[in-house]
């Protein structure tokens, strides 16, 4: 696919249905699903002022949203600043390959520049083969492996 202009912008009140159908694209490529409460509190949380929330921005193509980015700031024990955590990237389907995802990343790198965060890290499942052709080109995989409590 070739580039297309994509514009990254702050996440608005008036972007609910469209968050809400990619989030719910995204949840469902890693096989989950969330209740309409956690729909909503998430959407509140987004736009809140507390900073200990999450971020997120949307990717537009000619006027269309085509992509999310949610993200958050954190204390690390090993720095001083606070480092950025990528949580969710979404590009809807047709929008893969065209620089959507790309230019999210970038504009979460941004962010993290600006606020002096010394690193932006994320993580995905093995099988995200599509993701991964991108964030190879654009980050370093590391070694460690998750762990969660059953």
């Amino acid at each position: 696919m070739s580039k297309i202009a994509t514009t990254v912008r702050p996440l608005r009140e008036s972007d609910r249905a469209d968050w809400q159908e990619m989030w719910a694209g995204y949840l469902e490529f890693y096989e989950s699903s969330v209740t309409p409460e956690v729909y909503d509190s998430t959407f509140a949380r987004l736009l809140g002022d507390d900073p200990r929330d999450f971020n997120a921005m949307i990717a537009e193509q000619d006027g269309r949203a085509v992509g999310l980015v949610h993200y958050l700031f954190h204390r690390h024990a090993w720095k001083i600043e606070e480092v950025c955590y990528l949580q969710d990237l979404y590009a809807r389907p047709e929008a893969r390959g065209t620089g959507a995802g790309r230019a999210l990343i970038q504009a979460v790198y941004d962010v993290a520049d600006a606020k002096g965060a010394p690193s932006v890290y994320w993580m995905t499942q093995e099988f995200n083969a599509v993701g991964r052709q991108l964030y190879d080109r654009i980050g370093v995989l590391t070694p460690f492996i998750k762990y969660a409590r059953p």
